[in-house]
């Protein structure tokens, strides 16, 4: 078994990185190679902007590259409880914004031609409890009336038809959810930067950033550079200056393992409609097939960080969970065991914005593959001066009390996760 990420292992090199020190200046610095600044990378290059992209370690080889391969449409919320808090016109909005995040990861993909394996394949909300169900009744009703008439039922008697377990209650089923390999669409999205013009640096961690009178200058691993713009796509980085960030981003582990390849009976009897999967459980799953026919399945098995030996024992719960679902995989092996930092905002929406004249945007909350492409392509428009361009604008943000970058809370909020799920 690997202790490696599936999408990173399984991926082409990236062969675009620039090589030697930085230049002396650019138009615009982007920190953080993921898909927000490769994605952010490409748009200014295209609008004829100098770019240089300044990544830690290699491209998408964080959050962008150790995740459940789902692009979803739809929130981190139940769409009716965040209608009722921040009144329907909002949560619409947000919610629209998710469903344009999706098209925006298709549309570069087709522009680009990136073979990253992308396909419409619709999302599957399964219910762990009987009344989960009956939530999931009255959400469906909800997002029909106001967001999403093409969602679907799929009540316990045909539940079958979609998934091979006996776990379940019914579902909801969201036909716009796509699904790609991560990996392949890093590489394909920086490939697709430096051929507009920018030039992306690996293994350049940013070290300090000072104003000037012309803009900033940043100091990196690969030399300094001096810029008329910044823009921090870093997500929770525990490198570098950006303790402002990390006040306000809880980085929360999420652990994924991958089967060995499946033979297409078992396929046909586990996942017969190939969709991505998502329980209803706090601590719940989420779970799909790859383009070779694996089974990957994570979820926040522990409220730990990810190290391998955490990785590890995540991975053995992760196991044990999968068979409970599916007694058919009992016995098949695990290939790859790995773990990523999904960074958290209180309330578990993005912000986007701009901070002591940076930009920055970050926050994805779980649901980072298509908002991340998508405001990576809209800060472009935001650092032109259209505010409008940003959903989360009129969003605070204010620390977290008592929260200087460590969650040290991790366990305490993993048991009350956990009692809810026993309750209720």
């Amino acid at each position: 078994m690997k202790l490696e990420s599936y999408w990173l292992d399984t991926a082409p090199r990236f062969l675009g990185a620039a090589n030697g020190p930085v230049p002396p200046r650019a138009d615009v610095v982007v920190v953080g190679g993921g898909f927000t600044g490769l994605s952010a990378a490409l748009e200014l290059a295209r609008r004829g902007a100098s770019v240089v992209l300044l990544e830690a370690g290699r491209i998408a080889g964080e959050a962008s590259g150790r995740n459940g391969g789902q692009c979803n449409t739809g929130l981190a919320h139940d769409y009716a409880d965040l209608s009722n808090r921040l009144g329907e016109a909002r949560a619409r909005a947000y919610w629209e914004a998710y469903d344009a995040a999706v098209a925006t990861v298709e549309r570069i993909i087709e522009a680009e031609a990136i073979d990253c394996d992308f396909q419409r394949c619709g999302k599957l909300k399964l219910a762990a409890k009987p009344e989960h169900y009956e939530k999931l009744v009255r959400v469906h009703e909800r997002l029909r009336a106001s967001v999403d008439p093409n969602v679907e039922l799929v009540p316990p008697e045909r539940l079958s038809d979609e998934i091979g377990s006996s776990g379940f209650y019914g579902g909801l089923l969201q036909r716009q959810g796509a699904q790609m390999h991560m990996g392949k669409f890093g590489v394909g999205l920086g490939q697709a930067a430096v051929r507009a013009g920018a030039r992306v640096y690996e293994n350049a961690a940013v070290q300090a950033i000072e104003r000037t009178a012309g803009g900033f200058r940043l100091k990196s691993a690969r030399g300094d550079i001096n810029a008329a713009q910044v823009f921090l796509a870093t997500g929770n980085s525990s490198l570098g200056p950006f303790g402002y960030f990390r006040r306000r981003l809880v980085s929360v582990g999420s652990f994924i393992i991958a089967t060995a390849p499946l033979p297409s009976t078992l396929i046909n009897q586990i996942t017969p409609t190939r969709r991505n999967y998502v329980t209803t459980k706090n601590i719940g799953n989420y779970f799909r097939l790859t383009p070779d026919n694996r089974l990957l399945f994570g979820g926040r098995a522990r409220f730990a960080l990810s190290n391998p030996k955490s990785d590890t024992k995540s991975g053995r719960i992760l196991a044990d969970t999968m068979v409970r679902l599916f007694p058919q995989l009992a016995g098949t092996g695990i290939d790859y065991c790995w773990g990523g930092l999904v960074d958290m905002t209180a309330d578990r929406l993005p912000r986007a914005g701009e901070h002591e004249g940076m930009f920055y945007s970050l926050g994805y909350s779980g649901h980072g593959v298509q908002m991340s492409v998508h405001m990576g392509r809209q800060m472009a428009d935001i650092m032109a001066g259209k505010r409008d361009s940003n959903p989360w604008r009129d969003l605070d943000w204010p620390a977290i009390p008592g929260y200087s970058g460590k969650p040290w809370f991790l366990p305490v909020v993993g048991a009350w996760y956990k009692l809810q799920d026993i309750l209720h």
